[in-house]
């Protein structure tokens, strides 16, 4: 996975949202680096790194452990936003001793049901090869339903060239792979459910239905030690819209549970 590492101290790995970027976290990141070496990622099929035809939790999981065997990092935090969440959580869950401390943002480990199709169909119906400007890009998405501040979010995958636009994401790849990326794959009802026992906080948004009293249940058997924090006035994008609220939970959260 493409990733900026930045900052000295205990590693800490920072993994953003479906249609996002490693740039999602960048506030978080800073606000972390003179204490941590912060590792922020491309989620494959995202930014810069590579795409994928075959996109699953596991996998996923997989490909962290492989990052931090790349950067010689024996154990790390993880911190993920909704989708990144997952990854955060899987890779938890399938490396136990790799993981310190699991921070899940508005997140659950948990089946969606699908929630995408409007962003899908307006990034698909935009024509690249006729695009003139951002600005019509913008246009299009709004026209396709979407509001100002999802569709300026999903501009930012949209890369120009000197032969035109294009998409920094896999597009297609994401859709191909939707249904998995909505889905778990942990189930609490079998004998040989996975559980991780050490330190995890789950941070919801006051106003986001991401998180409810519905997955309780699946959050406490998956994740024992688990600790809950609600930011009031905030929906699913919490850490954008109260930062400095957001920032300074995450970083209460890590100095308390150091390795020493």
């Amino acid at each position: 996975m493409h990733y900026i590492s930045s900052g000295k101290g205990s590693a800490v790995i920072l993994i953003h949202g479906l249609f996002g970027n490693l740039d999602n976290l960048k506030g978080l990141g800073k606000s972390l680096e003179e204490n941590h070496q912060v590792v922020r990622v491309d989620v494959p099929n995202h930014g810069l790194s590579p795409h994928w035809q075959k996109m699953d939790y596991p996998l996923l999981a997989q490909a962290v452990i492989e990052l931090m065997d790349s950067l010689h990092l024996e154990r790390a935090h993880i911190l993920g936003h909704s989708m990144g969440g997952k990854i955060a959580m899987a890779t938890a869950l399938g490396y136990p001793d790799r993981v310190t401390s699991l921070i899940a943002a508005d997140i659950a480990p948990v089946s969606y049901e699908q929630r995408h199709d409007k962003v899908f169909s307006g990034l698909e119906g935009i024509d690249l090869t006729g695009l003139k400007s951002r600005s019509d890009a913008l246009k299009q998405l709004s026209a396709a339903g979407l509001d100002e501040g999802t569709a300026q979010f999903l501009l930012k995958n949209l890369s120009r060239t000197d032969e035109g636009f294009n998409w920094k994401m896999n597009l297609a790849g994401l859709k191909s792979c939707y249904r998995d990326l909505i889905a778990w794959y942990n189930d609490i009802e079998a004998e040989d459910f996975l559980q991780y026992r050490k330190p995890t906080l789950f941070i919801r948004g006051g106003d986001s239905d991401y998180i409810t009293s519905e997955h309780r249940q699946a959050i406490m058997s998956q994740f024992p030690q688990v600790q809950a924090k609600t930011i009031e006035g905030t929906g699913h994008w919490l850490h954008a819209q109260k930062p400095a609220i957001f920032n300074r939970i995450v970083s209460e959260f890590l100095a308390k549970h150091e390795v020493k």
